[in-house]
């Protein structure tokens, strides 16, 4: 039976685990800018439009020798009944409970609210480390303007400007002296007794030698060997409103994203980890791809860029299919961006249940064979890519054999991305190809002298052939087709390089 620990970000703090930092406030204050500079990312989007965040963004800060965990919430405004606004307001609210310390972030350029004293009646109420970070202070004039807002009630007021680093200091120093240094976890008896156990098996397993000498004992970098890693990174990728959020938020057993019928409800990217068969997955919820026509506000453009920006940092991309709609051109595009990029792929045909069983519209139920054909003929350049079918909606908290599937197959796909064939394999598999039936006219064929693979992630194989000329795509459909059925590569899309040894020779 597999492991599969289903990851939750934890509501207290763990012994040895770093604290954890909550940015609140109303919206458009700047919390995001201030986020993104503690951690020193882009990670939050950030704009003049109102209500650009909404889901809880994670990150990291070092601050004297120390590291501290650091959450950025969307922009809260209770008692608002719109649907957005207030799952944006839930999500601010999990983050609260979770927090160790909060940081309240009002702008010093408007006029308190009545919302503000809403917030901070609340949040004095929980009993944890309160600042107030009076933001856009900028110069000495807005200081002095700063200290009108000691009127809300708190003690720790700090004028500073998130977008030109002022004054942050003095914020972080007096955060860290409320939040004193994790003591150092002490092992329990069972964890010694485990580890000696792993140890002495790993001894017998190497004949007793030194594994900490051992070349072996070091990751391997990407173009020798095995590519090591100690996490997979995931992207859900595809176009609006398919389901993306929905199937983090089954994945990881959690509410994490937000999830509504509105289009384009997520911008920024969520990320999630979880653990399964002693292999850690990020899965990384990205914003719904569309045409740049398609996208107005700029924050819709920031995240359509975000999300191809976190699709090229992936190992494996999840390319979620509407069932309802079928395999659209904006899916194919999409679907090209991954494969070009060389991102593993696993198709997931989402929503399978509304053309099935659930099925309202009249018609007879969808059937899958016919599906998938008409599937791999628009999306005919990841015929590589395995496909699943499932209901996202259906599998939150039923730990079913779907989730498990994908989960399976990302770990599956994963390990074929990283798998190396010697130069002894692939000669002798040249060896038993029969070039002549490669569908390649005469003028385009080439000679190989031999071949090898000069890195993985995705796999790379390097053909030392007889002219300089770039592969035709018949031929190169062929050898690839050739490579898959002798040592599989599943899910992942195999790159050429072409060095001819006449043209070594003249250099």
């Amino acid at each position: 039976m597999s492991k599969y620990h289903k990851s939750v970000v934890p509501t207290k703090s763990r012994a040895g685990a770093l604290p954890l930092v909550a940015i609140v406030g109303r919206p458009n204050v700047g919390k995001s800018t201030l986020f993104n500079r503690l951690t020193k990312s882009r990670r939050s989007i950030v704009g003049d439009e109102p209500g650009i965040t909404r889901d809880r963004i994670y990150g990291e800060y070092e601050w004297m020798g120390r590291n501290f965990r650091l959450v950025d919430t969307g922009g809260m405004v209770p008692d608002d009944a719109e649907l957005i606004p207030s799952e944006i307001y839930a999500q601010a609210m999990v983050a609260l409970e979770e927090a160790d310390a909060l940081v309240l972030v009002v702008d010093a350029r408007t006029e308190l609210a009545s919302p503000d004293y809403d917030l901070v009646r609340m949040m004095i109420r929980g009993g944890k480390p309160l600042f107030l970070a009076v933001n856009k202070v900028e110069g000495e004039a807005m200081a002095l303007e700063a200290e009108n807002f000691r009127q809300l009630g708190i003690r720790n007021v700090y004028p500073i400007s998130s977008e030109h680093g002022l004054g942050i200091g003095d914020l972080l120093e007096a955060i860290a002296e409320v939040l004193p240094a994790p003591a150092e976890a002490v092992p329990t008896e069972e964890e010694i007794l485990a580890a000696e156990e792993a140890e002495a098996v790993e001894e017998a397993e190497t004949g007793n030698e030194d594994v900490e000498d051992s070349p072996d004992a070091h990751p391997l970098h990407r173009t020798h060997g095995e590519f090591e890693q100690h996490e997979t990174s995931v992207a859900i990728i595809g176009r609006p409103n398919v389901g993306k959020s929905t199937l983090l938020n089954a994945l990881t057993g959690t509410s994490r994203a937000i999830v509504s019928p509105i289009a384009g409800t997520t911008r920024d990217a969520v990320d999630e980890v979880v653990e399964f068969e002693g292999q850690q997955l990020r899965f990384v919820d990205t914003a719904g791809i569309r045409r740049k026509g398609k996208t107005h506000l700029m924050a819709e453009k920031m995240s359509v860029v975000m999300a191809r920006r976190h699709l090229e940092a992936a190992d494996v991309a999840l390319l979620i299919i509407d069932a309802v709609d079928g395999v659209t051109a904006a899916d194919a595009t999409i679907g090209g961006y991954a494969h070009e990029s060389g991102r593993s792929v696993i198709i997931v045909v989402n929503k399978w249940d509304l053309v099935t069983t659930g099925r309202q519209d009249g018609k007879p139920p969808a059937d899958r064979e016919i599906f998938e054909q008409q599937l791999r003929t628009v999306l005919k350049y990841l015929n590589y890519a395995p496909v699943i079918f499932l209901s996202a909606l259906e599998g939150v908290g039923t730990e079913g054999k779907k989730m498990l599937r994908v989960l399976h197959e990302v770990v599956s796909v994963a390990a074929e991305r990283r798998k190396r064939v010697t130069t002894g394999q692939m000669n002798r598999f040249l060896d038993k190809i029969d070039f002549q039936r490669a569908p390649v006219p005469m003028s385009k064929r080439v000679r190989i002298f031999y071949m090898t693979q000069a890195a993985v992630a995705p796999p790379t194989f390097v053909l030392f052939t007889d002219r300089d000329i770039k592969l035709h795509f018949s031929f190169e459909r062929f050898l690839e087709n050739q490579i898959r059925e002798a040592f599989g590569f599943k899910g992942t899309p195999i790159w050429f390089k072409v060095r001819a040894r006449n043209a070594e020779k003249k250099e």
